[in-house]
């Protein structure tokens, strides 16, 4: 790592500069082009806010990829430039479906129909859920193309839903996507993979940069535009990192847990699975009595005690038994609050 650490300095510093000047801007032309969230159901926040603040953390993630490749660190990955053309290609896409989502409002089977052809364009750059571990013996598993297709799109879909449900505190899902592309990018750098961790630094760089106006009282909200690019860019990242699946559960695990109980939730009670409401996990606490700030710092705490356990952990079992304290944990916390409601 010694001799790429400048570089690596410089791709986060320009990540943050870039998302700072581009949130920034989001904030006065969402104004401007009245695309603003407004007080009222399940938001709570005071004010008209502009929700492309995504703006930011897009134009950071980009710039802070294009001057990584600048210093053209090498690689012995033949297929590392295909992959890296899959991860802006499908991020451009899930950008611009995401700003005429905040302007227009898509019916929900256009958006996961975006999804869908974002995670196809994933597979064909070879950004794939093809090797894992058996987290019982340890012995890596090859799936072929029949297996790795439908898991790989369930994975990419799953995580932009992931992160896009997330999005409801000030601060919530920009701080969790940070962490995760901080343990990222150590994992990467760990493994010798010098070449693509400047991807994951790239997004941290920029998803801090963007948090300067997103914390609370936010100033700006990153709608749709922003929550789309960063679930793929995580997914993606996952991938390309050697199917971390463990690694990213772990950090994610709340998250993903909360996305699974509240369909499950919905659909009990007769409503629509992608129906907006307050039954999330972060809701719940707030309802609960807990301020914004608390219920944030409590997920950014438990994101980095899972982050740190998944770099520490040696082996695949170890991962899944905090893997599974994590799911009882959530779901009796979720439990719990369903009672209480």
């Amino acid at each position: 790592m010694g001799q790429y650490t400048l570089q690596y300095v410089l791709i986060l510093l320009t990540g943050f500069g870039v998302a700072l000047l581009g949130t920034w801007l989001g904030q006065v032309l969402g104004v401007r082009w009245q695309i603003t969230a407004t007080p009222g159901g399940r938001r709570q926040h005071a004010g008209v806010i502009s929700r492309l603040g995504g703006m930011g953390l897009a134009l950071g993630f980009w710039g802070a990829l294009a001057l990584a490749q600048s210093f053209r660190i090498p690689t012995t990955d033949p297929n590392e430039a295909r992959r890296l053309w899959g991860l802006i290609g499908g991020s451009v896409l899930l950008f611009v479906a995401g700003l005429l989502d905040d302007r227009y409002e898509l019916p929900a089977w256009v958006e996961y129909l975006v999804y869908f052809i974002a995670a196809v364009l994933a597979i064909a750059t070879l950004i794939i859920l093809e090797q894992f571990n058996n987290p019982l013996t340890g012995a890596l598993i090859n799936a072929p193309w029949i297996l790795y297709v439908p898991l790989t799109i369930f994975w990419i879909t799953g995580m932009i839903v992931t992160v896009n449900w997330l999005d409801g505190l000030d601060g919530l899902a920009a701080g969790v996507a940070a962490i995760m592309a901080a343990v990222l990018a150590l994992h990467m750098v760990r493994m010798g993979q010098y070449s693509v961790a400047p991807q994951a630094l790239a997004l941290l760089g920029a998803a801090l940069g963007f948090l300067v106006f997103n914390l609370h009282p936010a100033r700006a909200h990153m709608g749709s535009n922003g929550s789309f690019v960063l679930g793929y860019v995580l997914a993606a990242l996952g991938l390309i990192a050697g199917a971390r699946v463990a690694m990213v559960l772990m950090v994610m695990g709340i998250p993903i847990l909360d996305v699974a109980w509240t369909i499950i939730d919905r659909m009990r009670h007769g409503l629509n699975p992608g129906q907006g409401d307050r039954r999330h996990l972060h809701y719940r606490l707030q309802d609960a009595g807990l301020s914004i700030r608390s219920i944030v710092g409590l997920y950014w705490g438990i994101c980095v005690i899972f982050g740190v356990l998944a770099l520490a952990l040696s082996t695949a079992l170890y991962k899944l038994l905090a893997l599974a304290f994590l799911g009882v944990f959530t779901v009796g916390i979720l439990i719990y609050l369903s009672r209480e409601r």
